[in-house]
């Protein structure tokens, strides 16, 4: 019996031997999180390496097109998957509106090869009053006019943030609805009107956008002005956290680059040049901007022009040349920036300006540290800094400030003049070559 026993098992192992089966435990990979995995702030999930990506281009392409409907069909397929990137193919496209950015949306070009081109404008005067809150315009003369193109409305009393800027969304002969409401009465009385005209890309309530290696030509022979206020080559108003980088602005029948009660933006490796009014336009509250590495040369008026509340933002090694006015205007409530390493070069009046303001708006406590400031000054004597306004303590520090020009082209004949109305400035280790070096004429002065 007992042998009949072992026989059996003996068996057994040989079979299970022969079969090579194996009793030790299974190996399985081990999907959990890592320990610094974390969900994403507004999102139920974390972040991701991988995201929606498409091209957009005249061939060869996912979305082919030449205009802003391709552009923009690309954006919003994007956005409608949380965000990514949209590649824009090297090209020459045609914008009858804004590229509409979108938030989380990265909108990358080709470097020095992909443009965005304003389409030739249109303008006529309004035949009937438009009114605050309407959404439909009728014009005398609706030449031009396209039902889903950009379009501006507004009158001689209803300038800046009152200007409408909107799409047409529907047509009945000679009456447009557009996708907004009037800002403003638009009265005959006042010459009301209303053109084809519109930032080339636009961003309005979004966060976390990018704009990356694009030429916008704003065709600025072929359209009237607009405001800074609602209007640029790149324009951004309630755009919290966007980012501009590698993008070139020009001719531009307004300002270049101008981002409004929009915190957190950066712009970085941008040239903003030949545009008819400011190169480059933080303002209307836009705190923490950064703005590095960039030119603003050739511009109508200001190179870098500080609008309202402007504060703790950080301006440093840019090139601010041959602007029609200031380098650098700085004025209400532009307070507690930082200026370090510009060059303001051979614009037309002041290097640096600040603006007059009463006691309670004025730009106090502002750095300027380790700027060049040269050759300021065309047809008029100009200081290198100009300080106006009951502005209060101002740093100035290991700046160069002089005139290079032969003596008989020397224009920039200050080097700091100082206002009568000015409080506390500290000066510490500037270099300055000028006629006059120093030009205070407070009667209490604080040095």
């Amino acid at each position: 019996m007992k042998t009949s026993f072992f026989l059996s098992l003996f068996a057994v192992s040989f079979v299970v031997s022969a079969l090579d089966i194996s009793y030790a435990p299974e190996i399985r990979k081990d999907f959990s999180p890592e320990p610094d995995e974390q969900q994403l702030p507004n999102a139920m999930h974390s972040a991701m390496k991988e995201l929606p990506n498409i091209t957009v281009g005249k061939n060869n392409a996912h979305l082919i097109g030449s205009d802003n409907r391709a552009l923009q069909a690309a954006v919003d397929y994007i956005a409608g998957l949380g965000g990514g990137i949209v590649e824009i193919k090297e090209g020459e496209y045609v914008m009858y509106d804004s590229l509409h950015l979108r938030a989380n949306v990265t909108v990358r070009g080709r470097k020095g090869k992909t443009v965005l081109r304003k389409a030739d404008g249109a303008i006529s005067p309004l035949a009937l009053d438009g009114d605050f809150g309407e959404q439909q315009i009728t014009l005398e003369d609706p030449t031009g006019f396209e039902v889903g193109y950009g379009v501006s409305i507004w009158d001689d009393s209803s300038g800046g943030f009152h200007t409408t800027v909107a799409r047409i969304t529907g047509r009945n002969n000679n009456t447009f609805s557009i996708d907004k409401p009037l800002m403003a009465d638009c009265m005959v009385s006042n010459k009301a009107k209303a053109a084809i005209l519109f930032p080339v890309i636009s961003g309005y309530h979004i966060e976390g956008a990018r704009i990356e290696d694009l030429i916008i030509d704003g065709n600025k022979d072929s359209n009237v002005h607009l405001n800074g206020c609602r209007g640029a080559g790149i324009f951004l108003y309630r755009a919290f956290g966007t980012v501009i980088r590698g993008c070139i602005v020009r001719n531009y029948n307004g300002d270049g680059i101008s981002f409004q009660q929009s915190n957190d933006v950066t712009v970085v490796d941008c040239i903003c040049e030949d545009n008819t009014y400011l190169g480059i336009h933080p303002g209307s509250g836009s705190q923490r901007p950064r703005v590095r590495n960039c030119i603003a040369r050739g511009n109508g008026t200001d190179g870098l022009f500080l609008c309202w509340r402007v504060r703790h933002g950080l301006f440093e090694n840019n090139i601010l040349d041959g602007n029609g006015r200031f380098g650098i205007s700085i004025g209400h409530k532009d307070s507690d920036n930082l200026f370090r390493c510009n060059i303001v070069r051979s614009n037309s009046r002041d290097g640096i300006f600040f603006r007059n303001e009463t006691l309670g708006m004025a730009a106090h406590r502002n750095r300027l540290e380790e700027n060049i400031i040269e050759n300021n000054g065309k047809g008029q004597e100009a200081a290198g800094i100009r300080i106006r306004g009951h502005t209060n303590n101002l740093v100035f520090k290991n700046n160069i400030i002089r005139d290079t020009r032969e003596d008989k082209l020397q224009r920039q004949t200050v080097g700091i003049r100082i206002e009568e109305q000015v409080g506390q400035i500290i000066l510490d280790g500037n270099k300055i070559k000028a006629k006059i070096a120093i030009d205070d004429r407070r009667v209490s002065k604080s040095k």
